[in-house]
């Protein structure tokens, strides 16, 4: 059973596991390189100073790695080592010039994360249902295959395995690739008039929410895989050039477009499983304090589960549109039952 747990890095994602851990019982030391983060990840979860960890766990960006490991190694023979960086390939390489380490340590990356980084963004559940990769090499000790495992399912995520390579080529995608395109969507604008971004609604905040990531953190994350993302980049690169010579040709901007929705639907549904089709169910409501609030009342009341919710709002607007993805079924439901009662509701997307 996990008892005791140091983790080096402060951050996001360290401070995080602190939390979680230390809610099930584990005594956890916090250690970090600025005292200040130190201080303040160490007073939100309450830990103390650790001796003869189990585990210990480099929350740190990839490039100081080779910093720190040694240290930590000769500090703590014993341990079972863990990484919960980006990118693991580098990672793998820079184990095997420590002797003996590769047997007792695991590369991983948890799939999770938030725009906003630092000890004080640090949430206990941040791990909740998601996806946490593991790398292990061949000569891996089964008992430190255990301790990350209980430490996975500890946080509530789900472990799933890969190489490093196929791990490195897979977040390249599906993780950095997106905050690339964010980022540079977001960069086209600055020297915007104020009065046009007024005009901005809810799909230019989805496509930009991730923008507002920390650059310090993304340039280590970018320039350790550029390997992967060059390619990737290139291609996206091509498909703009494609957009750009297709702009006086309708036929083929919707090519370009139908394409992008075929992409889209291969993104799993809640909880990994299959993409699914919902409905869209449009109703405005007023402006005003609790309406959301008793929107959702109907929808316990007619045991209605919903899938998303949308929010269309203008300053100075009376009103505000806001669309909630439900099952068909639910969707008819909620539709007839509001209405009856006197909800402004639209007809039914799909």
């Amino acid at each position: 059973m996990l008892a005791r747990v140091r983790i080096v890095g402060s951050g996001l994602i360290g401070t995080s596991i602190g939390l979680a851990l230390v809610q099930s019982g584990i005594q956890v030391e916090m250690v970090d390189s600025d005292s200040a983060n130190q201080a303040l990840a160490m007073d939100l979860i309450g830990g103390a100073q650790v001796s003869d960890p189990e585990l210990v766990i480099f929350a740190v960006p990839s490039s100081r790695l080779p910093l720190i490991i040694r240290d930590e190694f000769e500090l703590n023979p014993n341990s079972t080592f863990m990484d919960v960086g980006s990118v693991k390939n580098d990672v793998v390489l820079e184990v095997k010039t420590v002797s003996g380490l590769s047997t007792r340590f695991v590369p991983t990356h948890p799939m999770a994360g938030r725009e906003i980084g630092g000890a004080g963004a640090a949430r206990a559940d941040l791990f909740q249902g998601r996806s946490w990769i593991v790398t292990p090499s061949a000569d891996l000790k089964a008992e430190s295959r255990h301790i990350v495992n209980e430490l996975i399912d500890l946080l509530g995520a789900t472990s799933i395995e890969l190489t490093p390579r196929d791990h490195d080529r897979a977040v390249a995608k599906i993780s950095h690739m997106p905050q690339i395109a964010a980022s540079l969507l977001a960069k086209q604008l600055i020297g915007t008039p104020p009065e046009w971004m007024e005009l901005a609604g809810q799909g230019l905040r989805d496509t930009t929410r991730i923008a507002g990531s920390d650059e310090s953190l993304w340039k280590e994350i970018i320039y350790s895989n550029r390997e992967e993302l060059r390619s990737l980049l290139i291609n996206l690169q091509n498909d703009l050039h494609a957009m750009i010579n297709s702009l006086d040709n309708p036929a083929q901007i919707a090519e370009l477009i139908a394409s992008g929705r075929t992409g889209k639907s291969l993104i799993p549904g809640k909880h990994g499983g299959k993409a699914r089709e919902y409905s869209y169910l449009p109703i405005v409501i007023d402006d005003k304090p609790g309406q959301l609030g008793a929107i959702f009342n109907e929808c316990a009341a007619m045991d209605v589960n919903v899938e998303d919710l949308g929010i269309e709002h203008s300053p100075g607007q009376l009103s505000a549109l806001i669309t909630l993805a439900l099952s068909q079924a639910d969707a008819e439901k909620l539709s007839n039952h509001l209405s009856s009662i006197g909800w402004n509701v639209h007809p039914i997307r799909k």
